[in-house]
């Protein structure tokens, strides 16, 4: 038999981290071994989730170091802002892989991620360590590595709609606008206004503009793949619903193409991918159809008014956006196959 590897979850009292135990319950090759939560440290992880009764029934540990070393081999940090940067480095120190699924590593740049995220930046040298996993376009790096730096949702959306022409030199890079809506869940467990039932139900609403933390971590891996620096406008927006991200982009072309030729460039791009579905002409993907499922499903439409491309690109933001990620990041890392843990249908109705 097989050993399976230990896996610890440091926020697993978070939506991101209680999705982690979903995926990793059922993930052949892992075994969770630590369950961690810096506030509920000794309870049972039922008590705040009831639907892991009978099925998970570890009480939750505290955030200690030489405890998670003794327990695991790697660990997923699905924590808020800036606690990473002081977890992150300890972990590998003591010889743990990590996977880390706040922004804390994102952006190479200390100053910016200072900027957009009004945190202490993390330690340079362990910056430079950490291998950003946008599984479908960098995952070849990922492969072998001890640190990820899992990317955040909205990116994963925006960026795996735009990857193939930024690659190919196609668009524009001064003309990307991109509009995204995300479902509340996003906003993860805790309490706030935004949130609050009375505020959401019936209401859609834009929220950061022009100022949302996942908008330098979008430019910076569009500009590695246009070989140029990007800069773009995104907006955000938050609507009544529990899971899903709709990203809808628009570009202009360098050059006349027809919306055949640039379908074909996805599909190209993205050959061997299991994860990215790329629809015919005609079709645009919705979030429901991506629901509790890892996969990106991405529509296209060529304008011939305007020259202008739309692209509508749609995942379940827990998954794809985040957990989901993870683990498709730690197959690649381990060396299996990438869909190991995640080879389920999306939830439909």
């Amino acid at each position: 038999m097989t050993t399976k590897l230990r896996a610890a979850i440091v926020g697993s009292t978070g939506y991101g981290g209680v999705e982690l135990i979903r995926l990793l319950l059922a993930h052949p090759n892992v075994e969770i071994t630590s369950v961690i939560s810096s506030s509920s440290a000794g309870a049972p992880i039922a008590d705040g989730y009831p639907h892991l009764n009978q099925i998970l029934t570890d009480r939750l540990d505290a955030v200690d170091v030489e405890l998670i070393r003794s327990k695991a081999d790697v660990v997923f940090l699905a924590t808020p802002h800036g606690v990473s940067t002081e977890l992150s480095p300890k972990l590998l120190d003591a010889g743990l892989k990590v996977i880390d699924i706040s922004g804390d590593f994102r952006l190479q740049s200390g100053d910016v991620y200072e900027t957009w995220y009004k945190h202490k930046p993390a330690d340079p040298e362990y910056l430079k360590k950490a291998v950003y996993g946008l599984c479908e376009v960098f995952g070849e790096e990922v492969r072998g590595k001890d640190f990820i730096s899992n990317p955040g949702c909205y990116p994963t959306a925006t960026l795996l709609g735009l990857a193939p022409l930024a690659a190919s030199g196609w668009i524009d890079p001064k003309s990307i606008i991109a509009d995204a809506k995300s479902g509340v869940s996003g906003a993860g467990r805790g309490l706030s206004l935004l949130v609050h039932y009375s505020e959401i139900n019936e209401n859609f609403l834009a929220y950061k503009v022009n100022k949302h933390q996942h908008t330098p971590e979008i430019e910076q891996a569009l500009s590695r793949l246009a070989g140029e620096e990007v800069v773009m406008t995104f907006t955000t927006h938050l609507v009544p619903m529990t899971r899903g991200i709709l990203s809808t982009i628009y570009v202009n072309l360098t050059s006349p193409r027809s919306e055949d030729d640039i379908r074909e460039l996805y599909r190209q791009y993205y050959e061997g991918r299991k994860f990215v579905r790329i629809r015919d002409k005609g079709k645009y993907p919705a979030t429901k159809e991506v629901w509790g499922s890892n996969y990106c499903d991405i529509g296209l439409s060529l304008d011939s008014r305007t020259g202008r491309l739309t692209i509508v690109s749609v995942i379940d933001n827990v998954v794809k956006g985040a957990a989901g990620q993870a683990v498709q990041n730690l197959n690649l890392m381990m060396g299996w196959d990438e869909a190991t843990g995640l080879a389920f249908t999306p939830v439909y109705p």
